[in-house]
C-alpha cells in the first residue's frame, strides 16, 4: 500500500474532491478515482467524503493505494456457452452481467478469465489481461465473441476487424418509435469531454469515424426493436448513435438518463428486471476461418431477456405497422 497526500491550496478551494483527486493524480482514471473514494481510501481532514465533496483551503487529503493488480490474470472454471471451438478459434455466447476482460472495478469473474481456464493455451495470446480477446462486449450486452486461441488466428482475426471484414449482426430494443424502415448513422465517435466514462457524437474533425446500418423489425407504441450492423467497431458504437438520434437503448442508463420518457415509454419495473443489462445482444457473427480460410458463420437467437420485454410489448403496447 503506497500512501499519497496533498493539502488543498487557497485557489483550489470550492472544488469538487475527485476533479481535484485528478489534476493530482492524472495517472489515474475517474472512474479508479471514484472506486478509491467509495471503497474509503481517500481522507479529507482525517474524515471519509463524498467524489462531490467541495474542498476547503489547507485541507489535507490523503489516498491509500493499493499496489497495482498483477499483470498475470488467474484462470477461473466458470461455465462457458461454447458456440464453436477448434485448434484456432473459440466462440462465445456470452451472457449480459459478464465483463470481456479485466478492468476497472472488475478483476474477477470475467471471460477472460473464464476462457483462460477452459483453453489454457489461449495464454500468451493477445494482451497478458486479455487473453486470447479480440473484440469486446460490453457488461450489460450478451452475445457473440470470438477469441483466438493461437497468435497467428489473433493476427488474422484483428486484421480482419481493422479492415471491416468481420460481419456482426446485433439486435436491440430502444425507446421511441423509429419512423425510417432502414438507415444509415455515419457520425464520428470520440470521448465525452463531459465524462471519462461516455463517448459521444463527435464534432467535425474530431474522433474516429462509426458506421452503423439499422433496420427496424418491430414497432410498439413508444418503442422500436431493430437490427444493426456495424462496419466499424467502436466503443458503445450502438448506444451511442442511437441515443445522439433520440432513441437509446432500453435499460442504457449511461446513455439514456438525458432523455426525458413520455408515459408511453415507461416499462414496469418487474419486466425490466428481466433485462439484467442493456436491451443489445449480439445475435450474428461471421468472419473467414484464419486457418482454413472459409467462411464461419454463427447465430445466437434473441435471449429470453430481451424475449420478456419484446412479449410484454406486444400483449400492451400493440404493434404498429
Amino acid at each position: 500500500m503506497t500512501r499519497w497526500a496533498g493539502t488543498v491550496g487557497p485557489a483550489e478551494a470550492g472544488t469538487r474532491l475527485d476533479r481535484w483527486l485528478s489534476t493530482r493524480l492524472p495517472e489515474l482514471s475517474r472512474m479508479r478515482l471514484k472506486a478509491l473514494v467509495d471503497d474509503g481510501a481517500v481522507q479529507v481532514g482525517g474524515r471519509r467524503q463524498k467524489t462531490a465533496y467541495r474542498l476547503k483551503p489547507r485541507e489535507e487529503v490523503i489516498v491509500e493505494l493499493p499496489p497495482p493488480p498483477s499483470e498475470e490474470m488467474a484462470a477461473e472454471p466458470i461455465p462457458l456457452s461454447v458456440v464453436y471451438e477448434d485448434a484456432q478459434v473459440l466462440v462465445v455466447d456470452k451472457p449480459a452481467g459478464m465483463v470481456t476482460h479485466p478492468g476497472a472495478g472488475r478483476t474477477t469473474g470475467t471471460l477472460a478469465a473464464a476462457a483462460l481456464a477452459h483453453a489454457p493455451e489461449i495464454a500468451g495470446v493477445g494482451g497478458p489481461r486479455r487473453p486470447g480477446i479480440v473484440h469486446r462486449l460490453d457488461k450489460g450486452t450478451s452475445g457473440l465473441i470470438v477469441l483466438a486461441k493461437t497468435r497467428p488466428a489473433y493476427d488474422s482475426l484483428t486484421a480482419q476487424l481493422a479492415r471491416r471484414a468481420v460481419s456482426r449482426q446485433y439486435l436491440c430494443l430502444v425507446h421511441g418509435e423509429v419512423k425510417r424502415d432502414s438507415g444509415v448513422i455515419d457520425a464520428p465517435i470520440g470521448r465525452d469531454p463531459r465524462s471519462r466514462v461516455r463517448m459521444a457524437v463527435a464534432r467535425e474533425g474530431r474522433g474516429k469515424r462509426a458506421v452503423t446500418r439499422f433496420r427496424v423489425l418491430e414497432r410498439f407504441a413508444g418503442f422500436t426493436y431493430l437490427e444493426c450492423r456495424l462496419e466499424t467497431g467502436r466503443t458503445h458504437q450502438i448506444r451511442v448513435h442511437l441515443a445522439s438520434l433520440g432513441f437509446p437503448l432500453v435499460g442504457d442508463d449511461t446513455y439514456g438518463s438525458r432523455r426525458r420518457a413520455s408515459a408511453a415509454e415507461e416499462l414496469p419495473a418487474a419486466v425490466l428486471a428481466e433485462l439484467r443489462g442493456v436491451a443489445l445482444h449480439a445475435a450474428g457473427l461471421a468472419f473467414t476461418h484464419p486457418e482454413q480460410g472459409t467462411t464461419v458463420e454463427l447465430v445466437s437467437p434473441s435471449p429470453h431477456r430481451i424475449g420478456s420485454v419484446l412479449s410484454y410489448l406486444r400483449s400492451c403496447h400493440p404493434p404498429r405497422g
